[in-house]
C-alpha cells in the first residue's frame, strides 16, 4: 500500500465519520439535498479518488466547490 492509497483510505474514513456525525447530530428541520449539491459532492469525492494526477484531482475538486458555491447562492436567493 503506497502513500496515495493510504490518503484515499483516510479521506473515505473521514468522510464516513463526518456523515455519521451529521446524521446523529442533526437539527429537527433537515433540508433535502439539492441535485446541484449532490453533483458538487460527487465531484469532490471524484477529485479525492482520482487525486493521483494533481491536474485531474484538483480540477474535479474545484468544479465541486464551484457547484457548491452556486448552490449556496441559489438557496440564499430563494429565502
Amino acid at each position: 500500500m503506497d502513500a496515495s492509497q493510504i490518503y484515499i483510505a483516510v479521506s473515505i474514513v473521514a468522510l464516513a465519520i463526518t456523515a455519521l456525525v451529521a446524521f446523529f447530530v442533526r437539527k429537527k428541520k433537515v433540508e433535502k439535498i439539492t441535485p446541484l449539491a449532490a453533483l458538487a459532492f460527487a465531484f469532490v469525492v471524484a477529485g479525492i479518488i482520482f487525486g493521483n494526477d494533481r491536474l485531474i484531482g484538483y480540477g474535479l475538486m474545484g468544479i465541486g466547490v464551484a457547484f457548491a458555491i452556486i448552490d449556496i447562492i441559489l438557496k440564499s436567493k430563494k429565502k
